[in-house]
Order: structure tokens, then sequence, then C-alpha cells
């Protein structure tokens, strides 16, 4: 992040003249604020029952795909607040869930705890994947070492690949996501990777950084996604936008109802990703990911610039706690305290420094014009069936 020398901030959010690109309007408003005003009008500010409609339409086609099958969806489950909420809507709108929890092996007590008792309350079946720790101890190494953004690549990179594979595997065509545009649009150029699945961009961090080679790892790029998509047909249905998603009213339900407990910031059910959040990210590439949050939820009306910015004048988790996690953090990933140190302070080094998939690629081109009628039609078939037209 460049620090400029006339500085704005946004008139509506917390967004300021720091961030890559960003633009203001005549009114002061930021260019996140005008595009999320562009997709409120589309998505969000829209009358309930035409929200409701299209949601009933999604859960009809989720429950027609997966007739005769015992879970017609998979849900991935952190044990955060969206996930959590997800868990019980599901539940709610008589869906059944396979739920999968991924073990990276940076999972907070709390989140485990969470895990099980909204598993129990909502009587889930869970499926919990490990991930090879000394692989992926690896990879997050050499994603470290790299000295780009998105540390986080390999954990979302993983989770879903396994939820597509785990799809496949079970016939089942639609995986629940949390993501909604209530409180997590705007995520700022140059704050994470353009495409997080960009296989290429993997490989050759791990492969110029790395010291073990893949044995149990899967491989999740732009080749398979077409095959899950367009093959075989899984789709990913985000259902918290379909509903009126309101932050603070979904933690006090959640914790009433599913005995909940609140991590204190967003994403910290992981200790791997508040470390990332609150300590990597600010101290090596001046990024405090608080602003995007609290800019998402003044957006949607769910909070104050002035809450925002006397939070912001706070350190993103206490000083005490990022001491213990520098220790932890480091001896888990086999850093010495003076290799982490020269690493935070090295110049961050751009994903686009290693190599990158591209949509110009001779066979990617070739590739998707032999199979583009192909899988029109495939398409057109799973548009009827999930309808219920066919006799």
């Amino acid at each position: 992040m460049t620090l400029t020398t006339n500085y704005t901030i946004c008139t509506r959010c917390v967004y300021d003249s720091n961030i890559e690109e960003i633009t203001f309007n005549e009114k002061g408003l930021c260019s996140y604020c005008c595009k999320y005003d562009r997709l409120a009008a589309k998505h969000i500010n829209i009358p309930r029952e035409e929200k409701r409609a299209q949601l009933n339409t999604i859960v009809s086609k989720i429950k027609r795909l997966g007739r005769n099958r015992k879970y017609d969806c998979i849900l991935g489950l952190s044990g955060g607040v969206d996930s959590s909420y997800l868990a019980w809507l599901a539940k709610d709108l008589g869906l059944r869930p396979l739920v999968v929890h991924f073990d990276n092996g940076w999972n907070s007590e709390l989140a485990v705890k969470n895990i099980e008792n909204i598993v129990v309350k909502l009587n889930y079946d869970l499926d919990t994947y490990v991930f090879n720790w000394e692989e992926f101890k690896d990879l997050q190494r050499a994603y470290f070492k790299a000295g780009v953004v998105d540390i986080e690549v390999p954990t979302d990179y993983l989770i879903f690949a396994i939820l597509n594979k785990i799809a496949a595997k079970k016939g089942i065509k639609y995986i629940l996501s949390g993501y909604n545009y209530a409180t997590e649009y705007g995520m700022p150029k140059g704050w994470n990777i353009a495409n997080k699945f960009d296989n290429q961009n993997l490989k050759d961090i791990h492969r110029r950084f790395g010291k073990l080679k893949f044995k149990d790892f899967p491989t999740f790029g732009r080749y398979q996604i077409f095959y899950y998509e367009n093959v075989l047909g899984i789709e990913t249905a985000p259902l918290l936008n379909y509903i009126d998603y309101v932050k603070k009213d979904v933690k006090a339900f959640i914790s009433k109802e599913l005995a909940w407990k609140d991590y204190g910031g967003k994403h910290y059910e992981s200790i791997f990703t508040r470390f990332y959040q609150g300590y990597v990210l600010p101290k090596k590439f001046g990024i405090d990911k608080r602003r995007a949050h609290w800019s998402a939820l003044i957006c949607s009306g769910q909070a104050t610039k002035q809450e925002a910015l006397e939070d912001l004048k706070n350190e993103p988790y206490p000083v005490e706690v990022q001491n213990e996690d520098i220790v932890y953090v480091t001896k888990k990933l086999d850093f010495t305290l003076q290799e982490f140190e020269d690493i935070i302070n090295a110049k961050p080094i751009p994903h686009e420094y290693y190599k990158m998939e591209s949509e110009k690629d001779l066979s990617w081109r070739i590739f998707n014009l032999i199979l583009a009628l192909p899988v029109r039609v495939r398409a057109k078939f799973r548009h009827i069936g999930a309808l219920g037209r066919w006799k």
C-alpha cells in the first residue's frame, strides 16, 4: 500500500486514498461505495418477497437435484459467524447438508467447541478433513518466503478443492457458501490475489521456496474448476445473499440458539488468520482489513463511520496476544524469530512476480473452444432437470 501526500477519506466509509487505484466522486464517495450502491440496487435493496422468491427457487433446485441421496448439499463449517448461521439456515429451510470442517492445524479451542455445539444441536453429520500437516506447513512457509500478500491462499485453495472433490465423489450438486454482500463486499485491489485458485502461481511459489514433494495435495486450477462446474454441474449457493443478513442480530441469534461464542474479530476462529490479519498484514503490508470489514457494514447500514474510526484507533487485537502468537506461529512453522523478523521487514513482492495463469494461453483458449457447445448443451439439460420440467 502506497501512502499518499494528499490524504482523503471517503465521506461514507473508512476507505481512504492510501488504497491502490481508489477514486472519489464529486460527493467524496469512494469507488468502492459507488460499486456497492450499484450492486445493492440489484441484489440487496430489493423487496423482501423478491429475495424470498429467489431463495425458494435455489432451495427447490437443491432439493430436487439431491432427492434420493443422503445429502443434498455440502456446507463448509469453520465455526465463524457466517458459516454457523448458514448451518442453522440450512436446517430451517429443510436442506440436508453434509457438514465438512477443515482442520489445517490452526483451529482455536473456541472454534472446535463452536463446531461441536452446532453439529450436535442441529443433528448434522460432520466430516472433518485433516490436511497433511507437513505438506501444508511447507506451502505456508513458501508463501511467507515469497513475500506475497495473500498468505491465506493455501487454506482457501484447499478448502474449495476438497469441497468440490467430496461433492463429486458423493454426487452432490450444491455447495452452500457463507459469503454475503452485506458484510463482506469490497476488498481493495492489492489486498489479496485476484484469483485464489491460480494453480500456476501456487505451484511456482512452492517450487521456488518449498522443500517437499506433494503427495496428498489436490489440484484445483482452472481445468479442475471447469470440470467440476461445467461437466459435473456443481454449483455454489450463497444463501445469505437472499435474506436480510444483519451481523449484530445474527450473532445474538446463534449465541442463543447454538451456544455460539464470539472470537472478537472476523475470521479469528483460526489462530493463523487472526495473526495474519491482525499482525502480518499491518506490519509488513500496511493493510488493516478492519477497514474493509467496517466499510461493508457501513455501506449496508449496519454500522456507523464513527464506530469504525474509534475501533481503528486500537490495535487489531491485544498486543500481548500478538506477542504470544508470534512465538506460537514461528515455532509451529519452524521459523526462528530472526528469520520471521527478516520476512516481515523484507520488501513485499507482488503475486504477479511469479507465474500466473492467463486467459490468453493458447491451450486454454483451444480447450474452451472445443468444449463450448457440449458444455452449453449439458448446462441446458441440468437446468431442465433442476426445475423438474422433464417426463
